[in-house]
């Protein structure tokens, strides 16, 4: 008996057939190789995942089972590289550079310091409607969701991003095609889109009747938009772990619809309304990947409940995804998106076998245990995610959730209901407003008295992002294994997951060169054994600037040279960086008192000899070589390593150390 289980155990698939988690895992490959593609960053990593996972789903091998796995993959895989090839296409498209007269209606908007950062949609040149959205920064604080403005403007274009420069990335998947400089503008009416309407009355509404920063709190929020809010308060909560409190996640979705669930609870019927609320709340957040995300899961856990089937949790993250993906294949390349639906395949691989570890624990409640295991898992899965995303990890971010999670639904849902008060009967705004503003306040209070800024950083993951996946993938409870190969499997590619961030950051005997490229400027860092120094242009902003080290050395800077015909507006720049020194090509007056600017045509750092040829371009001799530095674009001449955009955008190794493009 024992052996013909045994036996039946053996046969039994590595991973259990489900047809909707092959039609979505086929999707997302098609879009993911294709945007890789486009994008121009294929790397040979990219497709061990994809082998591993197949490899293992086709087991136990069987013509019917094989023809299906691999049918449905390619089927779907091709499906997902023609909608993200049709995407890219679209988004090339419309008119060139130039003038013209635009037309907008004012999508969503940020205001600070007097200005407002507004986002167009259904834009028109010279009265011909163009595809893509609009971004454009306008003198005024009045401007609001639902506005139709006009201008006359020189327009710029976005061209495709390079898969290492995260705004252009924003700029690609949010379809932003066109920007220009300030502009004078005049209101010409107003949207029919009472949705924009409701998202303006209700900005005014808080904005009256809160203190400034309660109110852009409030909005974030129940809408999402976080432009507003404190940039220090924002790096708390982001170090914190806490953003997705602000980004309308699937909590946000998932609370409201466990609430209107209740009020219709001895009504078999009552899972429609509760629908129709999430998707009304997600439609007034613009869509946003996670509300979508949210909105799918909850309607078919409503349709199974409502029909007395057993919710399959990895079939409705499959759906979702299928769902997010058809409507717009860019969504994959925000980071909203892989958290979302990576804290939600956390859960699944992980929830059920860490809740059973927590079990063991004597006298922990059993809704403690549910909940320990929900947080780790998402916590978990998550990692090299946030990691590649941010450049960095929170340490915080496990026992914060573990606070604010279970509090969140009762300070949702009063802000909510309370605005929503606010805005039915506006002379009593302020009255309904009092208790919000209450609870805001005394949040504000916590963040501030915390300090909540130590986070793992100053790492790249490289390949190792992808062995901790697969690790990942091996030792759930969804991958059937036995014990010790589980094991020992796992434990290789964690060793894996080790080596490759050791070679991807430790700096050997010589000098380490890590290059970056945005569509604002460029940026080079110098790494030796001890000492790390920066090389920018005039163009790059101190917000990229900050995202590139936060991610290569943890924004510990010694010297930062500005390499820039535009010397004054480098150097403004270099200021708000962390190096105590910064150097500089010409003498001219700046007027700094707080940040040491040394001017010279040589200087000498950390055992390297800078040499500047012109304001723009500089030579670096070390471990025997001369490197020549060009940001500004012109070609290389004789040097034994050359960095730049020169003429085809040449990078070649250094003798005695590395040079990669991150």
């Amino acid at each position: 008996m024992e052996k013909c289980v045994e036996e039946k155990k053996r046969r039994l698939p590595r991973i259990n057939f489900r047809i909707l988690v092959f039609c979505a895992f086929g999707l997302v490959f098609g879009i993911f190789l294709c945007f890789r593609i486009t994008l121009g960053s294929v790397r040979p990593s990219d497709f061990l995942f994809c082998l591993i996972f197949l490899g293992f789903a086709l087991f136990p091998l069987s013509l019917r089972r094989v023809s299906l796995l691999l049918g449905l993959t390619l089927l779907f895989g091709g499906i997902g590289a023609g909608t993200a090839r049709l995407y890219t296409k679209r988004y090339l498209s419309g008119p060139e550079e130039g003038t013209y007269f635009v037309a907008g209606t004012v999508a969503s908007f940020t205001v600070e310091n007097g200005r407002s950062y507004v986002l167009l949609e259904s834009v028109s040149f010279d009265g011909a409607s163009v595809g893509g959205k609009f971004s454009v920064t306008v003198d005024s604080e009045l401007v609001r969701a639902g506005d139709i403005l006009a201008f006359e403007a020189k327009v710029k274009r976005y061209d495709l991003p390079m898969s290492e420069d995260s705004r252009a990335l924003y700029h690609f998947y949010r379809d932003i095609r066109y920007t220009c400089a300030d502009i004078s503008f005049e209101k010409t009416g107003t949207s029919g889109n009472f949705l924009l309407r409701i998202s303006s009355a209700l900005y005014d509404r808080l904005d009256g009747h809160m203190g400034s920063e309660e109110a852009q709190i409030a909005y974030a929020l129940l809408t999402g938009n976080s432009g507003g809010m404190d940039e220090g308060l924002l790096d708390e909560v982001r170090t914190g772990g806490i953003a997705h409190i602000f980004a309308v996640s699937g909590l946000h979705i998932g609370i409201l619809f466990g609430a209107v669930l209740l009020l219709f609870r001895k009504k078999r019927w009552g899972v429609f309304p509760a629908i129709a609320v999430i998707l009304f709340y997600s439609a007034l957040c613009a869509f946003t990947v996670s509300s979508v995300r949210a909105v799918v899961m909850c309607a078919v856990l409503g349709a199974y409940r409502a029909y007395g089937r057993k919710y399959d949790f990895l079939q409705s993250i499959s759906l979702a995804a299928i769902v997010v993906l058809l409507i717009d294949p860019a969504d994959f390349l925000s980071v909203g998106f892989r958290l979302s639906f990576g804290a939600c395949l956390g859960l699944a691989l992980f929830s059920g076998s860490l809740s059973r570890l927590f079990a063991k624990i004597p006298h922990l409640p059993r809704f403690l245990t549910s909940y320990l295991s929900a947080n780790l898992a998402v916590q978990l899965f998550t990692l090299p995610i946030l990691w590649e995303a941010f450049g960095f990890f929170s340490v915080w971010g496990f026992v914060l959730n573990l606070f604010l999670i279970p509090l969140l639904p009762v300070f949702f849902l009063t802000v909510l209901i309370f605005s929503v008060l606010a805005l039915i009967i506006p002379p009593a705004a302020g009255f309904f407003l009092v208790l919000p503003r209450g609870l805001l306040s005394l949040f504000l209070l916590v963040i501030s008295a915390g300090d909540f800024s130590f986070v793992l950083t100053g790492l790249s993951l490289g390949a190792g992002g992808t062995a901790y996946l697969i690790a990942s993938l091996i030792l759930s409870e969804r991958f059937r294994l036995r014990t010790v190969p589980r094991l020992g499997a796992a434990a290789g590619l964690l060793v894996v997951f080790a080596l490759c961030i050791a070679l991807e950051n430790i700096v050997p005997a010589g000098v380490r060169i890590d290059v970056y490229t945005s569509h604002t400027g460029s940026a080079a860092l110098v790494r030796t054994t001890n000492d790390r120094i920066l090389i920018l242009d005039g163009g790059i902003g101190v917000r990229d600037s900050r995202d590139f080290l936060a991610r290569t050395c943890d924004e510990r800077l010694d010297a930062v040279f500005v390499l820039s015909e535009e010397e004054l507006s480098g150097i403004n720049r270099a200021v708000y960086l962390s190096a105590e020194k910064v150097y500089a090509y010409e003498e001219i007056p700046t007027g700094l008192m707080q940040k040491e600017v040394t001017f010279g045509k040589t200087q000498i750092v950390a055992g390297m000899k800078f040499c500047y040829e012109t304001r723009s371009k500089l030579t670096i001799e070390v471990c025997g070589a001369v490197i020549e530095v060009d940001l500004e674009g012109e070609e290389a001449l004789g040097a034994d390593l050359f960095i730049g955009g020169g003429q085809g955008g040449l990078k070649y190794f250094l003798r005695s150390g590395i040079i990669k493009t991150i």
